[in-house]
C-alpha cells in the first residue's frame, strides 16, 4: 500500500511540473497536410523536392514549439485518424476504420480531447473539420463543446476540376470556406479576450485544404512558379510489393479533368507528367493558402494578449501522396501517408523551440496536451477498454520537453484495411522502428471480434529506411533479412503495450523508496499553494 500511494503522488508530481498553471489550447487541424516543411527538411522527409513548400507561419510555430519529427498516425484516412487522435484510442478499439462509422456508436462512449477541457471548466469552441463531416451528428459530436460548431458554406469548391485558382474578385462576396473558418476563429478570440471572468478556453479549428479538389486564391499561384515544380523521385509501385497494399486512389478520378486521362488508379498507372506537375503545384498553393490564415490566427493570439497563456497545437491528420509510388492521396501504409505533421508550444517552456528524432504517435496528443495545459495526468488504457470513458493507448510526449532525446517507445503503429478491390476482408498493420517499416497483412475478422487472423497472410512487407528511404524495395523475401523479418513480425504481434518506454514511470521507480524525496516534494508543492 505504500509503495502504491508513494508511486500515484509521484506520478501527479511529475505530471504536474512546470505546468501547475492551467493553460488555454488553440488546436489546430490541417487536412492531408503532409510534412514537406523546412522544419522537417532532410532524413525526416526523405522524398522532399524542390521547392519546400512556403510555410513561414508554421515555420515560425514550430520553432517555438516541441517538434516531433517523427510522428505517424493510427490510420492514413480522415475518419479513423481522427477519432483515434481526439479519443486517444487505436482504430481496433474505436472500430472506426471508414468514412461513415461513428465511434459512439461502435467502439464505445470515449472521452474526447475537446469534451474533456469542458468537463474541466473550459469553454470548448469547434469549427471547420475537427471530426470528419459524414452528416452534421457524427461531424459536431455536440457532447465536445460548449457552443454550437461553426462549419461554414462551401464556394467555388463544389465543381468539376481538381484544383481551382479562385480570381480574388469572386472572392468578395463568396469567400473560400477556409477563409470563413479563420474569421471565425479571430472573432471567437476577440470574444474571449472581451468577457468577463477568467475561463480558460479550448479552441479547435480544422481546415479543410489542402484535401483535394486543391482550390486557393489565384494570387498564390506567383509563390511556386511553374519552372521549380518536379516530378516525384518514385511513380512506381515498390519492387515487390504484394498487390494488398495498393490503393487504387478513387479520389481525383471523380473530377472531370482528370478521367480525361483514363486514369484508373491502378499499380504502376501513372498521370502525364504535366498534369503531375501541375497537381502538386496546386497542392503547394493550397498549403501556403492556409499558412497565411494560420498566422493571422496566431497574430490575434497576441494582439489580444492571449498568446502566452495559450499552447498551440498544430497537426495534419495523416500524410498525403503526391504521385509517389503512382499513389495521389492516402489510405496506404506507406510512410508517406502515415508521417504527418505535429508541434506543440507551450508557452514559456518551449520558446526556444525543442525539437525531437523519437518515434511518436498521433495517439500521444491527448495525454500530452492535459499535462501540458496544467491538468495533471489521464490514465492509459488497459487491454480491453471499450466501457472505459476516459483513458488513452499513447504516451505523453512531456518528458520530451525536458530531454528530446529520450526513448518514448520502440515503434510506432499504424493499420489501414486494404483497399485493393479483391483483397477481401485483410487488415494491414504495419510497425515503423528505427530503421525499418514492417507489415503484415493478416485477415481481419469484423463485429463482433474485430481481431485479425495471424494465421492467414495475404502479404508481408519490410522496407529498410536506411538504404532505401522512400520504400522502394520490399526486402521481405530477401534472405539477408529473414532474421530481422523474424523479429519484427514478433514485435508487430505483441502490440503497442509492449513498445512503449516510458520515461516518467521509469524516472519515479528511481525515486520511490526515497522517503526524503517524498518530503522534499511535499514542501515544493506546499510553496506553490497546490491542493494534494
Amino acid at each position: 500500500m505504500r509503495f502504491q500511494i508513494k508511486f500515484k503522488f509521484l506520478i501527479f508530481v511529475f505530471s504536474v511540473g512546470v505546468c501547475a498553471e492551467r493553460k488555454n489550447v488553440l488546436f489546430l487541424m490541417i487536412d492531408d497536410l503532409r510534412p514537406q516543411l523546412n522544419a522537417y527538411s532532410g532524413d525526416n522527409f526523405p522524398s522532399s523536392v524542390s521547392p519546400q513548400m512556403v510555410t513561414p507561419n508554421i515555420d515560425k510555430l514550430a520553432n517555438q514549439s516541441l517538434l516531433l519529427q517523427r510522428a505517424y498516425v493510427q490510420q492514413a484516412q480522415c475518419s479513423p485518424s481522427r477519432a483515434s487522435l481526439l479519443t486517444g484510442r487505436r482504430p481496433d478499439t474505436t472500430h472506426v476504420y471508414d468514412l461513415t462509422a461513428n465511434f459512439r456508436e461502435v467502439g464505445g462512449n470515449f472521452t474526447t480531447i475537446p469534451q474533456y477541457f469542458k468537463q474541466q471548466r473550459y469553454k470548448s469552441v469547434g469549427m471547420g473539420k475537427i471530426f470528419h463531416p459524414h452528416n452534421d451528428t457524427i461531424s459536431d459530436d455536440p457532447i465536445s463543446w460548449s457552443e454550437p460548431f461553426f462549419h461554414g458554406v462551401a464556394n467555388h469548391e463544389n465543381n468539376a476540376r481538381s484544383w481551382e485558382a479562385v480570381p480574388e474578385s469572386n472572392l468578395t462576396l463568396r469567400p473560400l470556406r477556409d477563409r470563413q473558418l479563420a474569421d471565425k476563429a479571430i472573432e471567437t478570440i476577440r470574444d474571449i479576450a472581451n468577457a468577463t471572468g477568467d475561463e480558460n478556453f479550448f479552441l479547435a479549428v480544422g481546415f479543410r485544404k489542402p484535401h483535394e479538389p486543391f482550390v486557393f486564391p489565384e494570387s498564390f499561384l506567383s509563390t511556386y512558379p511553374e519552372n521549380l515544380i518536379n516530378l516525384p523521385r518514385n511513380q512506381y509501385a515498390p519492387e515487390s510489393m504484394p498487390e494488398v497494399a495498393w490503393s487504387t486512389y478513387n479520389g481525383l478520378r471523380r473530377y472531370d479533368d482528370i478521367a480525361l486521362y483514363n486514369a484508373t488508379g491502378d499499380i504502376n498507372t501513372t498521370l502525364p507528367e504535366d498534369v503531375v506537375k501541375e497537381l502538386r503545384r496546386a497542392y503547394y498553393c493550397a498549403v501556403t493558402w492556409i499558412d497565411s490564415l494560420v498566422g493571422e490566427i496566431i497574430d490575434e493570439l497576441e494582439t489580444q494578449g492571449l498568446l502566452n497563456d495559450t499552447i498551440i497545437s498544430l497537426v495534419g491528420d495523416h500524410g498525403y501522396q503526391l504521385g509517389e509510388h503512382g499513389e495521389w492521396g492516402k489510405r496506404t501504409n506507406f510512410e508517406l501517408s502515415t508521417h504527418a505533421p505535429m508541434m506543440i508550444r507551450i508557452p514559456n517552456v518551449t520558446d526556444a523551440g525543442i525539437q525531437s528524432e523519437q518515434l511518436v504517435e498521433f495517439v500521444d496528443l491527448f495525454p500530452t496536451l492535459v499535462e501540458a495545459a496544467g491538468l495533471g495526468t489521464i490514465p492509459r488504457c488497459s487491454n480491453t477498454s471499450s466501457t472505459t470513458e476516459l483513458c488513452h493507448e499513447g504516451s505523453s510526449l512531456m518528458p520530451l520537453v525536458e530531454n528530446p532525446d529520450i526513448p518514448i517507445k520502440e515503434a510506432a503503429f499504424s493499420q489501414t484495411p486494404s483497399p485493393y478491390p479483391s483483397s477481401g476482408r485483410v487488415m494491414g498493420y504495419t510497425m515503423r522502428t528505427e530503421q525499418y517499416r514492417y507489415t503484415e497483412w493478416p485477415a481481419f475478422r469484423y463485429d463482433p471480434h474485430y481481431t485479425p487472423n495471424w494465421k492467414k497472410l495475404s502479404g508481408v512487407e519490410l522496407y529498410d529506411h536506411e538504404v532505401d528511404p522512400d520504400e522502394n524495395i520490399n526486402r521481405a523475401d530477401d534472405d539477408a533479412y529473414t532474421d530481422i523479418k523474424t523479429n519484427l513480425s514478433l514485435q508487430l504481434r505483441q502490440g503497442w503495450m509492449d513498445a512503449i518506454l516510458d520515461p516518467l514511470e521509469k524516472r519515479v521507480l528511481d525515486e520511490i523508496n526515497d522517503d526524503s524525496y517524498i518530503d522534499e516534494l511535499i514542501s515544493w508543492l506546499l510553496d506553490l499553494d497546490i491542493d494534494i
